[in-house]
């Protein structure tokens, strides 16, 4: 008999007929829209195996439906939505897909700053608009890129690839983390602050640390009060990690210059959210790794990764 699995999102075809090959497959049929609460808490009844996204919300409650559950595949790097220790304490593997998408999120990462320290976005709306009516000295001025200071924080595989691109601009980087890397700083041309100075000193600050309740609101209204008047705060990582009501008053205050938002403490965002009605903030829908190339092997990944536990074999990227 083969393993029953059940998949909360449409997938490409060519990532559903590899799971069906070994598994029993369901699957919530739409694109765009997360499958509701009560369809998956009766989806999960007899599975052995979930295939989920950060939309749902792998608690307790899901865990307890699911007795036959053996593997909960993230198509995702982070996987705060899981609870981790009660999946590790009843024996069900968590599994991620780290690495494949590295090089794109670092890409939008840097897009962002750029869109952002330049005014992209406005500048785009204010021509749209009809307001571009000659040229002016100080019209849509934004912050220089190449040779301005670049503050990281967390060296993991998207802030190393991050400090490539960076040093294409001849950025000065800084970086912060929660252990100090010696030999990267040699290998990469990079030095080490503590937090407090590399906001301090940075003319742009990067966010690509995993959330955990740790870094809950790490960057706060103190955090944002260290920065420079000039400075530009990007957020690839996940919303929870910056207070959004200090943010939004440091911006609408000129404490800090400029926001680029790829995610937010509550997602989907409210099109009200305070964020969204400032000119100095570039927003996006969380689209970090969205290249066609990166999420097919993502979903690749998370596939080969359920079907592996489901056929007796090791992950090849396991969180527990």
């Amino acid at each position: 008999m083969k393993p029953k699995v059940y998949i909360t999102r449409k997938l490409p075809e060519i990532i559903v007929r590899k799971i069906e090959a070994i598994c029993e497959v369901r699957m919530w049929p739409e694109e765009d829209i997360p499958v509701p609460r009560d369809i998956l808490l009766d989806e999960v009844k007899d599975i052995d195996g979930l295939f989920c996204l950060l939309t749902e919300s792998v608690d307790e409650s899901l865990l307890n439906a699911a007795p036959n559950l053996k593997v909960i595949s993230n198509m995702a790097v982070g996987f705060n939505n899981i609870d981790i220790n009660l999946a590790t304490e009843r024996e069900m593997i968590v599994t991620n897909t780290p690495g494949v998408l590295t090089e794109t999120t670092a890409d939008l990462t840097f897009a962002l700053l750029m869109a952002t320290a330049r005014r992209v976005v406005e500048a785009s709306a204010y021509l749209r608009e009809d307001k571009w009516k000659t040229w002016s000295p100080m019209q849509l001025t934004g912050q220089d890129i190449y040779g301005a200071t670049l503050g990281i924080i967390g060296l993991g595989r998207i802030g190393e690839a991050l400090v490539k691109r960076a040093k294409g601009f001849d950025m000065n980087i800084l970086y912060s983390n929660r252990t100090r890397k010696p030999e990267k700083e040699r290998e990469l041309g990079i030095q080490y602050r503590e937090l407090d100075c590399l906001l301090q000193e940075s003319d742009f600050v990067c966010i690509l640390i995993p959330y955990s309740p740790q870094v809950h609101h790490l960057i706060g209204q103190r955090e944002l009060g260290l920065m420079k008047e000039t400075s530009v705060l990007i957020n690839t990582a996940r919303g929870g990690i910056v207070d959004e009501s200090a943010l939004y008053d440091s911006l609408k205050e000129g404490s800090i210059w400029a926001a680029g938002l790829d995610v937010f403490e509550e997602e989907p965002v409210s099109t009200n959210h305070p964020l969204l009605t400032l000119q100095n903030v570039v927003a996006l829908p969380h689209i970090g790794s969205a290249s066609k190339q990166t999420r097919l092997k993502m979903a690749d990944l998370a596939a080969g990764n359920l079907i592996r536990i489901l056929t007796g074999k090791d992950a090849i990227t396991k969180v527990n």
